[in-house]
């Protein structure tokens, strides 16, 4: 190919600038595998790099996207070879590595997870680092115990992409589903995903006392902040808190009662640096049992690469409930 489009993000007398350009591929990050993008996604954490709120960028400067899905046309590496349809989430695509928001892609041959069965690159990218992410926590959450059995699991920020996976994934698995949000217009929505109960953020009194009544059995925490302190007080003896997001703040106020009074553990969820074999495991949960009913509700606007500039403050200012794929070709 002589050149093609991607979203390009620049560092200017202070200030970020995402343009949408034409490159060639030596203009991209190395890697032995290039990949023709067709689907990538819209996440928070893209909003972020993009907009200059959130410091991701280590180096600039760098295409944006932290997801993509398309074919190979090329490859060094044994694993991959042309005409695959694959997927790269997360590894360092748009903080030290060129992203997935555009038309060709060129990444480590690790980095790259054959779809599975069931799975093309459209539907992939509807689930995306969001899916993944979702998927992942509910992983390690039943790796460490969590069943319905310990009461209702409540998802926090539950109208954004991992938390509509989130619910819909937790539902399906039989859990009682509490959505907490600030969204209230949006309870239609996440009762259709499957929650059996919708909580306002504004309810959650997050207090000073070390423990409060003990009220889920589990959690899925796209905030942090203040709404993550009190989760691990009001969740139940043995239950688990998997970390996720950081949308309300970084710092953590709690002690260290619940961990060693009720034996709560706080779950770390980490998509970026995840082992090859975790990413292949997961891909191909999400094309079995994790594949939701509910993915089209949740993924259900598409839009063009030129329009994706315009599309990213809508993520900044949380007006946007569920996915927005990216097309790439």
């Amino acid at each position: 190919m002589d050149s093609f489009k991607a979203l390009r993000i620049h560092q200017e007398d202070g200030r970020i600038v995402p343009r949408l350009e034409r490159l060639r591929l030596d203009q991209l990050s190395p890697g032995d595998v290039v990949i023709r993008g067709e689907y990538s996604s819209v996440n928070y954490k893209d909003a972020l790099a993009a907009t200059g709120k959130g410091r991701i960028l280590r180096r600039f400067p760098l295409v944006g996207g932290v997801d993509v899905a398309g074919t190979v046309v090329s490859s060094a590496d044994p694993r991959c070879k042309p005409g695959d349809r694959v997927v790269v989430t997360g590894a360092g695509l748009s903080e030290t590595h060129d992203g997935g928001f555009s038309e060709y892609v060129r990444v480590p041959g690790e980095w790259v997870i054959p779809l599975p069965e069931g799975l093309d690159p459209r539907t992939a990218m509807s689930f995306g680092t969001a899916g993944f992410t979702a998927a992942l926590a509910i992983h390690r959450l039943e790796q460490n115990g969590q069943t319905p059995g310990l009461g209702p699991v409540i998802v926090t920020g539950a109208t954004g992409g991992v938390g509509s996976f989130a619910v819909a994934m937790l539902a399906e698995r039989g859990y009682a589903v509490t959505a907490l949000t600030r969204k209230t217009t949006a309870s239609d929505y996440l009762q259709r995903l499957g929650a059996s109960a919708i909580m306002p953020l504004a309810d959650v009194d997050a207090g000073t006392q070390p423990l409060k009544k003990a009220l889920w059995g589990g959690a899925i925490d796209n905030l942090g902040g203040a709404t993550l302190a009190w989760l691990t007080r009001t969740t139940v003896p043995w239950g688990s808190i998997a970390s996720v997001g950081l949308t309300q703040g970084t710092d953590l106020d709690t002690t260290v009662l619940p961990f060693i009074l009720r034996g709560v553990s706080l779950l770390g969820i980490n998509a970026v640096e995840v082992p090859r074999s975790v990413r292949l495991d997961i891909w191909q949960r999400l094309a079995g049992e994790f594949r939701t009913a509910a993915l089209g509700r949740i993924a259900s606007r598409e839009i063009g690469l030129d329009q994706l500039i315009a599309e990213l403050p809508a993520w900044i200012d949380a007006t946007v409930v569920g996915r927005c794929l990216v097309r790439l070709g």
